[in-house]
């Protein structure tokens, strides 16, 4: 045993050691100076630590690098004794004890735990062990304590920094806010000032002109108001062309999606387009024409505006057409099926047609055409085109037209063969009426007139009622069958001759009957000798077995020729 002396000396190196083992921790974490505080507790004497503990949100939690020592068992009975000092139990060990690592405050201030040490020793440990051990942990919640108010000095740095970068974030945007409502106002004025110049043009009824003319007002450029097609419908300012050039449809297409893809108006080499689309359907373009690239800001807004106010008039107008074509639609029903005079005289104006004067019905099917609005178009635009003036509708698998006036004989079919890019198909036309109440009767003719036109031979081209002769007088249905075989009874044995050896006889009996038996003009009409004409009628009765002087034979072959003639080339 050392002399009290050198005991005493011996001490005051410990505890001079100790004093100064967490000099340089400045900065270090807790876990740290934790692990440097367990790396004295030897160097004070025979003990060893067994676990050190740091305080988190949710208690007290075990240093993860303290070696096997540490056990569960351990943890329970650190967590039981809530941060006091307090002795723990170690097989083998004589004594064992868990300091509290605690921050000593002023009088009115609660002690802050940091963490706790556990030791353990052999034997029991003397007065100058516990002495440096209590000095050992004063020292480790000291150091514990400048660094968590050194990790706490951190944190608050760092908000201050993070709450100085808001509040710089802040300004900015408030700048650019400021900003970007200054640019809003002044967008605001401008669209204010087309608007009220469109709005103004609109209150005049100026329509498409007016909002062309306003853009031009507006912008210092010229301005073009087209159709979905690039046909022109208003022009304003200088350089209009004559004639207007007329585009590509493949291109004009290809246009008019590139330009539907962008929100804004789009550059088209020269000039600046904009879609007039509302409802998504594209009605027309409008058109700044700029070659030399002065548009700006304020003329961009201001087409793009002006192409909302031309698509609103466009869908108005073609409101207005459609409502117009249901009404004409309407009224040709009623027409057809019958109504007063006074009525549809006053309908008939309401819609802009004239219904005083001889009126003609017709009625038109094509074999490869179905009968629907864009076949009555094309059969509209064809009688138009010939000058009549027509009131359209559609029926079942039929166009019909009440027409003022009536197409010529052979016109109104090669100028809808010509709309359609076919022939193939019928018109008839029915007699004249000179009023109202006589259109469901001029009606009834016209499908007579159609139907016998499409039971010929030749069964594309145009039947007029009035040309239909013999034919008016017999009913529709299954009377075909009949006349076929009134037609095969009197001229059967001929028509075999004819198809056998290839000859005219029923085309000679025929314009001999429509001659009045003159044979002079038969021969001529047939180019042929007055003794062949006096050949072939003695052919005729030798063939047919008729004597063309009975008066009853002959009445019956000239029906009969004139059915045959109608039937093979169709109605004169």
């Amino acid at each position: 045993m050392a002399p009290p002396g050198v005991a005493h000396d011996l001490l005051l190196r410990r505890c001079l050691t100790l004093s100064t083992s967490f000099d340089g921790v400045d900065g270090q974490d807790e876990a740290g100076i934790l692990r440097r505080a367990m790396a004295q507790v030897s160097a004070v004497g025979t003990g060893r630590a067994e676990a050190g503990y740091l305080r988190l949100d949710e208690g007290l939690v075990r240093c993860p690098d303290d070696g096997p020592r540490a056990t569960e068992a351990l943890d329970a009975q650190v967590r039981e004794l809530a941060g006091r000092d307090g002795p723990v139990r170690f097989p083998r060990r004589a004594w064992g004890w868990a300091f509290g690592l605690r921050e000593r405050g002023g009088p009115d201030e609660p002690d802050g735990l940091h963490g706790a040490l556990v030791v353990s020793y052999r034997d029991r440990p003397g007065e100058d062990e516990r002495l440096l051990l209590s000095l050992l942990v004063r020292q480790t919640a000291a150091a514990l304590s400048a660094a968590a108010a050194h990790r706490r000095a951190d944190a608050a740095h760092r908000r201050e920094r993070v709450q100085a970068q808001e509040l710089r974030r802040a300004r900015d945007e408030r700048e650019a806010i400021r900003r970007r409502l200054d640019s809003s106002l002044t967008d605001l004025c401008q669209l204010r000032e087309v608007h009220d110049a469109l709005a103004r043009s609109a209150a005049h009824g100026d329509g498409e002109d007016g909002i062309v003319r306003t853009l031009y007002r507006i912008t210092g450029l010229a301005a073009a108001a087209e159709d979905r097609f690039g046909n022109l419908r208003a022009w304003a300012g200088p350089g209009r062309p004559d004639p207007y050039p007329k585009p590509d449809p493949a291109h004009r297409e290809e246009l008019l999606r590139e330009a539907i893809r962008r929100p804004r108006p789009v550059r088209m080499r020269d000039r600046l387009v904009a879609v007039a689309d509302p409802r998504g359907e594209v009605l027309g373009a409008l058109c700044l024409v700029d070659p030399d690239g002065r548009a700006d800001e304020r003329a961009v807004r201001a087409l793009d505006h002006a192409a909302t106010s031309l698509g609103l008039e466009l869908a108005h107008l073609r409101e207005l057409a459609e409502v117009e074509l249901r009404l004409r639609r309407e009224l040709v029903d009623d027409l057809l099926s019958g109504t007063d005079d006074a009525g549809a005289y006053a309908r008939a104006e309401a819609v802009g047609h004239d219904l005083h004067g001889p009126h003609h019905v017709i009625v038109v099917r094509w074999t490869d055409r179905p009968a629907d609005d864009v076949f009555l178009k094309a059969v509209s635009r064809a009688a138009t085109g010939l000058g009549l003036r027509i009131l359209p509708a559609l029926r079942s698998d039929t166009a019909v037209l009440v027409a003022q006036g009536a197409p010529g004989e052979r016109s109104l079919h090669p100028a809808l063969s010509r709309e359609l890019g076919t022939d193939s198909g019928a018109i008839g036309v029915g007699a004249r009426c000179a009023t109202p109440h006589e259109v469901p009767r001029s009606y009834q003719e016209a499908l007579r007139a159609l139907e016998v036109r499409r039971g010929s031979h030749s069964a594309n081209g145009m039947t007029l009622y009035d040309d239909l002769g013999l034919y008016r007088i017999l009913r529709t249905g299954n009377d075909h069958c009949e006349v076929e075989r009134f037609v095969r009874e009197w001229l059967g044995p001929l028509l075999d001759y004819d198809a056998l050896h290839h000859t005219d006889l029923v085309e000679t009996l025929s314009q001999y009957f429509d001659r009045g038996g003159n044979y002079s003009e038969t021969a001529a009409a047939l180019v042929i000798h007055r003794s062949t004409l006096r050949y072939r009628l003695q052919r005729i009765r030798e063939i047919g077995g008729n004597d063309l002087a009975d008066v009853d034979s002959r009445l019956n072959l000239q029906v009969a020729t004139r059915i045959w003639k109608i039937m093979r080339s169709g109605p004169e």
